[in-house]
């Protein structure tokens, strides 16, 4: 059980991300501040840190899941696929999205931890997700892959940038886009430009996403000590409450940008 400050970071990440939740958009820049700390570490010093080690494990089960998720995930929608070209697009992103997998559990096999275990935390909440967004059609789905995925890979970003060399390295290789995001602006622009009229149904669609995805980085982030004491600082470099909150609002500035590309209102 997480002791008294354990539990006291904790509420104070979940109520950080919370308050940005009601608040307007204000984005800034990304820090470009050189890295120092964690940051400038590689994985054999920075994993000495019990804690530090306890939140890399949790951030690469998390990625490993939600890896595994979307493979899946893109293999069912490639059944709604109204070409066979279109099957084979999502076929061919869903074998890059396991392999991404393949690396995540392979690096935590390399680092003497077993990969179902660092997965299993976050099963539940990434399960629901996908169970609460299902897509009723083609289009959902591809919105969804563009808009939800997307948001994710964000906040692992940022995330990212707190993490030592060998970490940060490995997660942003499996943030590389798999050709998706250029595949569904194309498929759903032009649904628009044939039908305007679907047009607002899938910018209501987007800005549910857009709640659920913030939603459950709040539940997995709260839920564990580790990653809520690294992300509000209580480990290495992490964000101070302040930060937490302009990362959110960086996150919602790019959401706004790709609702833009799809032809779409935020």
């Amino acid at each position: 059980m997480a002791g008294v400050a354990d539990q006291a970071l904790t509420y104070r990440a979940e109520r950080a991300i919370v308050r940005f939740m009601e608040t307007p958009d204000n984005a800034i820049a990304p820090d470009e501040t050189p890295r120092t700390g964690i940051a400038a570490q590689d994985w054999a010093t920075a994993s000495v840190e019990p804690h530090y080690r306890a939140a890399v494990v949790d951030l690469l089960g998390a990625l490993a899941y939600g890896e595994l998720a979307a493979f899946e995930r893109l293999a069912e929608d490639a059944k709604l696929a109204p070409t066979l070209a279109d099957k084979a697009e999502l076929a061919k992103m869903a074998s890059a999205e396991f392999h991404h997998f393949e690396r995540l559990r392979g690096r935590l096999t390399a680092i003497d931890e077993e990969p179902t275990a660092a997965m299993e935390p976050f099963a539940k909440a990434l399960d629901d997700f996908h169970r609460q967004t299902a897509p009723s059609d083609w289009l959902e789905g591809l919105v969804k892959a563009y808009v939800g995925d997307s948001i994710a890979s964000d906040f692992y970003r940022e995330v990212a940038e707190r993490l030592d060399s060998d970490t940060r390295g490995l997660v942003l290789a499996v943030l590389d886009d798999t050709g998706h995001g250029n595949f569904a602006v194309e498929k759903v622009r032009a649904a628009i430009e044939a039908d305007p009229r679907c047009g607002g149904r899938l910018a209501l669609w987007a800005r549910r996403l857009m709640g659920e995805a913030l939603s459950q980085a709040q539940r997995v982030v709260a839920d564990r000590d580790a990653l809520s004491t690294m992300l509000v600082g209580g480990v290495a470099d992490g964000f101070d409450l302040a930060e937490v909150g302009r990362m959110f609002s960086r996150i919602t500035e790019a959401h706004t940008k790709r609702m833009a590309a799809l032809g779409l209102a935020a």
